[in-house]
């Protein structure tokens, strides 16, 4: 008789559709296999009927056993043979431990036993906290400070100490040399991070710490980008930012009064180059004016000595040449330039007994007689 003539007359029997259904079938096979052996000794004891030899009963159980289990390592091979990548991972297949390919998110096809896979998230941001340690993120992020003064106490370049706290962010860039250059990336980001940092602080300032915060970490993103591309460690900083720079709670107190002192010096300072500019070029426009008065004032007592010397010698010239008319000239141009300032005229002769009084056509004496009364 066939198989099709021993099923039952409504059809065949439902087969699994699914892998879940499938292994369940198979363990409810191996549990009916043995329940069946147990249950065929059992009967052939109670029954007192001749024994089945050995092999005719061991051999079929071990047949079916041999082929359920070939059943699952043949389902074991199929399920891992297939893989899923979500969103914003790459796997890093590995053929017999060396790297082979990079898959992208989707499904994808292994071969199993040969090669091996490994997630890595290369959209997630990472980071890396010195100084503090965040307890509970969120809205009100509650932040953790106690034990963390071995990575924020540093030595400025003028030999103070600060207490600086700062975050780094990054992601990972090339998942390879991620996985397999660098034993441990975040604490090789961490420790190299803290290097530059107090490289960086140590060579400035504590004044221009505070207020240049900014430039700092810029430089200290731009250091540390370049040491973790040397070790290869597969990652890119994407920020550097300084939380809070303070100086420690032991001295803050006394930080304050030389910061107040200090203040004190820069206003007095402001204040007296204040005046300076004010002053001082005032005086020293006011010299220059005095310098350049004196200057024109000498230029013109030369020049005019100058030209009077000049004039005398003409005179002389012309008086030598002819010196009755040159006298006649010179006494009219001394009468012509005195005589309009003097009120009172007399003339002098020798042949006249009295003062002959000066006729005054001009009308000045008989003005300033007008005004007396």
């Amino acid at each position: 008789m066939s198989m099709n003539d021993q099923q039952p007359p409504w059809g065949q029997k439902n087969r699994p559709s699914s892998p879940e259904d499938l292994l369940a079938v198979l363990i409810q096979k191996i549990k009916d296999a043995f329940t069946g052996q147990n249950n065929n000794s059992g009967q052939g004891g109670g029954g007192g009927g001749q024994q089945p030899p050995g092999d005719q009963v061991a051999f079929p159980g071990i047949g079916k056993i041999l082929m359920i289990i070939a059943a699952v390592i043949l389902f074991q091979l199929v399920y891992s043979s297939f893989y899923t990548i979500e969103p914003g991972k790459v796997g890093i297949i590995l053929r017999f431990g060396k790297y082979d390919r990079t898959a992208e998110p989707g499904l994808h096809f292994k071969l199993p036993y040969i090669e091996g896979l490994d997630k890595v998230d290369v959209q997630s941001v990472r980071k890396e906290e010195f100084g503090f340690r965040t307890v509970m993120p969120g809205k009100n992020t509650v932040f953790n400070k106690q034990g963390f003064n071995v990575e924020s106490l540093m030595l400025t370049g003028d030999k103070d100490v600060i207490d600086v706290t700062w975050i780094v962010q990054y992601i990972v860039s090339d998942p390879v040399n991620f996985l397999f250059k660098v034993r441990n990336v975040p604490q090789a980001v961490h420790d190299a991070s803290e290097m530059v940092t107090r490289r960086i602080v140590g060579n400035m300032d504590f004044d221009y710490i505070l207020s240049n915060r900014e430039i700092l970490a810029g430089n200290a993103k731009r250091e540390l980008q370049g040491v973790l591309n040397k070790l290869q460690c597969g990652v890119r900083i994407l920020t550097m930012q300084l939380i809070d720079i303070n100086p420690p709670n032991q001295v803050k107190a006394a930080f304050n009064e030389v910061n107040e002192a200090d203040q004190d010096m820069k206003r007095l300072v402001n204040e007296a180059e204040s005046t300076y500019n004010r002053v001082i070029p005032k005086a020293k426009g006011s010299a220059k004016q005095i310098i350049e008065e004196a200057k024109g004032y000498a230029a013109q007592r030369v020049n005019r000595a100058q030209g009077e010397t000049a004039r005398f010698n003409d005179i002389v010239n012309q008086y030598l040449k002819a010196p009755a008319v040159t006298r006649r000239r010179m006494y009219l141009e001394a009468m012509q330039d005195s005589l309009p300032h003097v009120s009172h005229v007399y003339v002098m002769d020798k042949k006249q007994q009295t003062l002959l009084p000066f006729l005054d056509l001009t009308g000045k004496n008989k003005a300033k007689a007008l005004t007396t009364k």
